[in-house]
């Protein structure tokens, strides 16, 4: 993109690629050069582009009904409540549009129920994040995030906000105090580079949320809906949080869906005007969030994507000092940190991409690799392949 003449702000830098159409796992671009997707819409494309179910049920409703409001009630919306929260196994569900959005909506319900439920002192209430978040751009976001380009020009920021390193657990108790209403964090930070927690380290959150009453808030934006191998990335480590922020895949790649979704007892502090959404949980959003739930109900795409999880780990393991410095994989999901003399995570992925491979670095170093959960073997094996070129050398 040519940044002097364009007419589009410029608040990214993609890779010099125009994509002008797309089919599962592939996309085409506006030279007719097909690209295997293997980041996926960091998430957001979970089901492969254009997937024959979704697409139905989105076309289907589009000639419905796609709009009412929340002034009114429609046909699909207790419907997808009922879905969603039966999927991740919890009572209470608020749609909204986006991740941020979502994680918003968190942290306005941990607030008030701090104050009406636990007994805080009116605006004292604080909540506990950790170094190397990203939970969305809005204002109140940036502000607890610690990275400085992120941060840079947006204050001032909003104040209930401590900061803790990720994994620690030791430090997470000596910053609970009893003004403490929630504990929010990602079990795998996606936007960090796909970095995992320590062993035992979410159980010994949830341990420590429930001693001292405080609610454990799981961002599951990126991680949930099958990519790590289980439903939500929680699963995985055998924790049950409060509230799960879902987002991203949950709109399928074809409209933006988002949810806060957790127990009764939290999400019931919440009356008439409180809170809302134009657009939240609106016909079409809810369709296509049925369609979403009836793809991960069975298992099915989950132990796919935990199958073909072990193939990338394995493809990926032995570059390991032969170009990589660390692999973190869950599921179909990894971060690869590059060895500098390889070059930037930015140069490596223009050089997949002229290989026929889409994916994107992130802080310097870092490439990130999410392809569809519905890719086949055979274009794994293929893609990987150049991965292990590039990195190689």
């Amino acid at each position: 993109m040519d940044t002097t003449t364009s007419r589009l702000a410029h608040n990214y830098h993609p890779l010099p690629v125009v994509i002008d159409s797309a089919a599962g796992a592939w996309v085409t671009d506006v030279d007719g050069r097909r690209l295997l997707d293997m980041l996926s819409a960091y998430s957001a494309m979970n089901f492969g582009h254009g997937h024959p179910a979704l697409v139905a049920a989105a076309q289907a409703q589009l000639a419905r009904m796609t709009l009412v409001s929340r002034a009114f009630e429609h046909s699909l919306l207790e419907r997808f409540a009922a879905a969603l929260g039966d999927l991740v196994g919890k009572e209470m569900v608020i749609p909204m549009n986006t991740g941020a959005e979502a994680v918003e909506t968190a942290i306005k319900v941990a607030r008030k129920w701090a104050y009406e439920v636990k007994g805080v002192e009116q605006d004292a209430a604080e909540i506990i994040v950790m170094s190397g978040n990203f939970h969305g751009r809005t204002t109140t976001i940036v502000g607890f995030s610690d990275d400085p380009e992120t941060r840079r020009d947006f204050g001032p920021f909003t104040p209930g906000f401590v900061l803790v390193p990720y994994g620690d657990a030791a430090a997470l108790e000596a910053a609970i105090t009893p003004r403490t209403a929630a504990v929010l964090l990602e079990p795998v930070q996606g936007e960090a580079g796909v970095v995992l927690t320590p062993e035992g380290y979410l159980r010994r959150v949830r341990e420590l949320c429930t001693v001292h009453d405080v609610l454990m808030v799981a961002d599951e934006v990126q991680s949930g809906l099958g990519r790590t191998g289980t439903t939500v990335a929680c699963e995985a480590y055998d924790v049950v949080p409060d509230l799960y922020v879902l987002g991203k895949a949950l709109g399928g790649g074809i409209v933006p869906v988002s949810a806060v979704v957790g127990d009764r007892r939290v999400l019931e502090v919440l009356r008439p005007g409180q809170h809302g959404s134009t657009f939240g949980g609106n016909p079409l959003a809810c369709a296509v969030g049925l369609a979403v739930v009836d793809l991960l109900r069975s298992g099915e795409v989950q132990a796919r994507a935990a199958r073909l999880g072990e193939r990338l780990r394995a493809a990926l393991t032995p570059l390991v000092g032969n170009g990589l410095v660390e692999l973190r994989a869950l599921g179909l999901w990894a971060g690869l940190d590059v060895d500098p003399a390889r070059g930037t995570g930015r140069e490596v992925c223009e050089q997949l991409l002229r290989r026929g491979v889409l994916a994107k670095d992130t802080h310097g170093s870092t490439i990130r690799l999410s392809p569809p959960l519905t890719i086949s073997e055979d274009d794994l094996e293929w893609g990987l392949a150049r991965v292990a070129a590039v990195v190689a050398g």
